[in-house]
């Protein structure tokens, strides 16, 4: 039986790792605790063989580019994230699991072409949710030894029933566009049931580490609006040879790129001795659209 503390408890993943570890009632115990106020501090991390970090401060388009608003990301994504693994190597917790992101390589992918991330890539954060997360993580290796195992976790887009941000906004247009653009970026995407069984394989191995998870398979967004779509029982027309009216429209807003750029982590940098992929894409489609 594995103890689990997961910090953050009514965050997205916070709440979904803790539902599918529940399926697992004998060999995961699960309980969440919230960092948020002083209250934390007082009570026992004792007795648990493990912390998922999930509490934090998400990327707002409004403060994510602002200099001036460094020192308020720094505060939770890095220094409650050191003060929360203290206190754990502090009281006898084995090990520490950490939700970073792709975002600590500060890439971007333009419309056209494609950008992997690989092992050599360097870390270089634009914004201040990536520089306070790589803060975070280089604070965590400095605790890290052989009875105080760190895992890091940088996954791309993470979706899943109930799910917020980009997926969302693409599941809106799928349900209700007669067309969409047909362009074959390929990204890099993880089912919230993958992550977690990623997690749960991690906990039963005691792992340390930085490891990238993403989906068995790389995804073109118009495959992805075609796939949720037709989870709705709803044809869409896919209009090829736009490029050239995207291309036009990449100056006026970062949507385009963000949309249909190429950014995937290379497939040999997300492998792991065991297979945590349990979903494919056209099945993970179809559970996160189920009504």
């Amino acid at each position: 039986m594995k103890r689990l503390l997961i910090t953050g408890k009514t965050s997205y993943i916070a709440q979904s790792v803790k539902a599918y570890l529940e399926k697992f009632p004998d060999f995961f115990q699960v309980e969440t605790i919230s960092l948020r106020g002083e209250e934390w501090k007082s009570a026992s991390f004792r007795g648990f063989d493990a912390v998922l970090h999930t509490a934090g401060m998400v990327h707002q388009p409004d403060t994510k580019d602002d200099p001036a608003q460094l020192e308020n990301y720094r505060a939770v994504n890095t220094r409650l994230t050191q003060a929360a693994a203290e206190k754990a190597k502090a009281e006898g917790v084995g090990q520490f699991l950490f939700l970073s992101s792709e975002s600590v390589y500060g890439l971007t992918a333009p419309l056209g072409k494609t950008v992997t991330i690989t092992a050599d890539t360097p870390l270089s954060p634009r914004d201040n949710y990536g520089i306070s997360k790589l803060e975070a993580e280089e604070a965590l290796g400095a605790l890290a030894d052989e009875n105080f195992h760190v895992a890091i976790l940088r996954p791309p887009v993470v979706y899943g029933r109930g799910c917020k941000g980009n997926y969302q906004t693409l599941s809106k247009m799928a349900k209700k566009l007669p067309f969409f653009p047909d362009v074959r970026n390929s990204r890099s995407m993880l089912y919230m049931d993958n992550l977690s069984e990623l997690i749960r394989l991690l906990i039963e191995d005691g792992a340390s580490g930085t490891f990238c998870p993403q989906n068995s398979e790389y995804v073109s967004t118009s495959d992805l609006v075609n796939l949720i779509a037709h989870a709705h029982g709803r044809d869409i027309l896919m209009v090829k040879g736009v490029t050239w009216a995207l291309k036009l429209l990449r100056p006026v807003t970062g949507a385009v790129d963000k949309a249909f750029g190429s950014l995937r982590y290379d497939k040999s940098l997300s492998a792991y001795p065991k297979n945590y992929c349990i979903t494919d894409l056209p099945t993970s489609v179809m559970e996160t659209e189920a009504e």
